[in-house]
């Protein structure tokens, strides 16, 4: 409980109409939330208007409400009523979710991983290389949360706002110190780790996704850009020099500004911080690489989980560990869950299952693998493209699988409201125009198409099933039906029967 006037001192106020003193026990963003002792925030969404919903809230008693449309058109129906007006309401939630909750982030070492991809895999080796120097953590994934040693279910990449701020309560109170969480494009154009403090920020990479939503690659960046933006003078912004928008990610922040590379990149400001990996051995399931203070191993797979490993290490030597103690934890380290994940079929194949839905994520995972086939069998690929999301995509995955596979099978990946026939339509697009039919397949069921691939595969042969990872449902027609590519991929490869001998 908490009063007003207190809470209002977070916001930049235009306008209130009403008392303001008055104690508030709950925020809410949801009318249906609303009641007596409850601060509600009309948020402006991209398919609903909150704003609609505040004469429903008044009614039915609720003690304040915050908009950022003009007063007036409740002031007057409900002249006893507590009305605030903001400039920009979501980002007003945030604020005063932190507040609400005693602004946790301030008394954790909170860490954003932002970026494409890599977000999760590097969030999770945060989190179980500090708990194995001895730290009580929190986690914030796609995949999971963790309170300590608690598990909680994720829904999204981001939590909302009073969720978000909810959990960070949770976790200070249970004697977290150092909390890692991803920051998604979303969670920043929607203002949701508004008001909270980082200690410090990490970028990946940029590549293509999420466009539906942004629009364009310019307001995807700035989007990520903007985490970094928000940073104060006491945290750091650690960046991928490597990476094309690496320097221009952070190149608006007031942190500190600290580079990471595989390259030997030279072009980082003068008397910039840098943290470089030199003699990178890959092998399956192993990556070995040398800094300038130690050696480093990894139970990861591929170049692009090399520069996540790198990620991890120079965070923890920005968070005073030592490189020693970072390397052990790392070399105890295991993956993330449905981040090529693998698993032996009968006759020496493979089968691998891996979240990679970007066109520079199935890149990136294929030629890893088909690096590690050479000499021993074919490449085979399952992947698809989700419906409702951004179209342009869907060509540029098939171009990328054709160029990198020795046989692909385009299936779905939640469909959504979309009929997947259309999406696999799409998706043939990228194709070359005498593309070869042996090697290119469609079977809009995802269970089927996994089927396929298997029974197409030879002794020797690697199937990558892809774009799913950890998820454990299908989106279809507005259900989530229960779906896992890692049981499927396990269920065909054990049905496999044996090649004859004559």
């Amino acid at each position: 409980m908490m009063p007003l006037e207190i809470l209002l001192q977070e916001l930049q106020i235009l306008e209130t109409r009403g008392p303001l003193n008055l104690l508030i026990e709950a925020i809410c963003a949801d009318h249906r939330k609303a009641k007596p002792g409850s601060l509600l925030v009309a948020v402006q969404g991209s398919r609903v208007d909150g704003h609609a919903w505040v004469e429903e809230a008044l009614k039915s008693g609720v003690t304040a409400v915050v908009v950022e449309k003009n007063l007036d058109q409740w002031a007057d129906a409900y002249p006893q009523s507590t009305l605030v007006q903001v400039p920009n309401s979501a980002q007003a939630l945030g604020r005063l979710a932190s507040a609400l909750q005693g602004h946790p982030s301030r008394h954790l070492n909170l860490i954003g991983v932002t970026g494409t991809n890599g977000k999760t895999s590097v969030v999770t080796l945060l989190y179980q290389v500090f708990s194995k120097m001895g730290f009580n953590c929190g986690l914030i994934s796609t995949v999971e949360c963790r309170v300590g040693d608690r598990m909680l279910p994720s829904t999204h990449t981001t939590p909302d706002a009073l969720r978000l701020n909810e959990l960070l309560r949770e976790m200070l109170e249970a004697g977290c110190v150092y909390v890692f969480m991803e920051v998604s494009s979303h969670a920043m154009a929607q203002h949701r780790v508004s008001g909270l403090r980082f200690r410090g920020g990490v970028f990946t990479n940029l590549t293509r996704d999420h466009l539906d939503y942004h629009g364009t690659m310019e307001n995807y960046f700035l989007a990520k850009r903007s985490f970094f933006d928000g940073l104060d003078n006491t945290a750091f912004a650690l960046y991928n020099a490597d990476d094309a928008y690496g320097q221009a990610m952070v190149s608006c922040s007031t942190a500190m500004r600290v580079a990471y590379t595989l390259t030997g990149a030279n072009e980082s400001p003068s008397g910039q911080q840098v943290y470089e990996g030199s003699n990178l051995v890959l092998e399956p399931g192993c990556l070995r690489m040398d800094t300038t203070e130690t050696s480093l191993k990894a139970n990861l797979t591929g170049r692009f989980n090399a520069y996540n490993a790198l990620a991890v290490y120079a965070v923890a030597r920005l968070l005073s560990a030592q490189p020693q103690e970072i390397a052990n934890a790392l070399a105890q380290a295991e993956p993330p869950q449905g981040r090529m994940w693998n698993m032996q079929g009968p006759e020496g194949r493979w089968g691998v299952v891996d979240y990679a839905h970007t066109p520079d994520a199935l890149q990136q995972v294929l030629s890893t693998l088909y690096d590690l086939q050479k000499g021993k069998g074919r490449l085979l690929v399952v992947f698809g493209c989700g419906g409702d999301r951004d179209q342009g995509k869907r060509p540029l995955m098939a171009e990328v699988a054709y160029a990198n596979s020795d046989v692909m099978v385009m299936t779905s990946d939640n469909p959504r409201s979309e009929d997947p026939l259309l999406i696999l339509e799409h998706m043939r697009q990228g194709l070359p125009a005498h593309a070869s039919t042996d090697r290119v397949y469609c079977e809009a069921d995802r269970d089927l198409a996994i089927q396929k691939a298997v029974q197409l595969s030879c002794p020797g042969d690697l199937i990558l099933v892809a774009g799913k990872g950890h998820e454990l449902y299908q989106e279809i027609q507005g259900q989530r039906l229960p779906f896992s590519d890692r049981e499927q991929l396990t269920l065909h490869m054990n049905a496999l029967k044996p090649t004859s001998k004559f």
